[in-house]
């Protein structure tokens, strides 16, 4: 299966937030995929990013889980007097503002818009 460029530079993007973890190109049975009960994650939400790849947040006031297909990061909640509610770890930040989700890692960013209550 091919993907176009800009599935592969998000790809990279969760790739490179991962240790040691292959990205599998994202799909449907991504949102299957959910995080440990022991996190207690009260919030799951789907996203729809520009090239119709969705991804899925699982987070808390603490922590994110960002999902894609198999793989799954987590990142944990950061203060900033910036609009939004942030979270990051070493390599990768997600910004959310009401229905979109920003993803970032610097100097490659990308934007995906709610879709619903996963």
């Amino acid at each position: 299966m091919t993907t176009g460029p800009a599935a592969r530079s998000a790809a990279s993007l969760l790739a490179a937030g991962l240790s040691a973890t292959v990205v599998v190109p994202w799909s449907v049975p991504a949102l299957a995929m959910s995080s440990p009960w022991w996190e207690h994650y009260e919030i799951r939400e789907s996203f729809l990013c520009h090239d119709q790849r969705r991804l899925v947040v699982e987070r808390n006031d603490a922590q994110a889980s960002l999902i894609s297909g198999g793989s799954r990061a987590t990142l944990f909640r950061e203060s900033s007097p910036l609009p939004g509610v942030r979270y990051g770890n070493d390599n990768l930040r997600l910004i959310l503002r009401g229905d979109e989700l920003t993803v970032e890692r610097l100097p490659q960013r990308f934007s995906c818009f709610r879709t619903d209550q996963a």
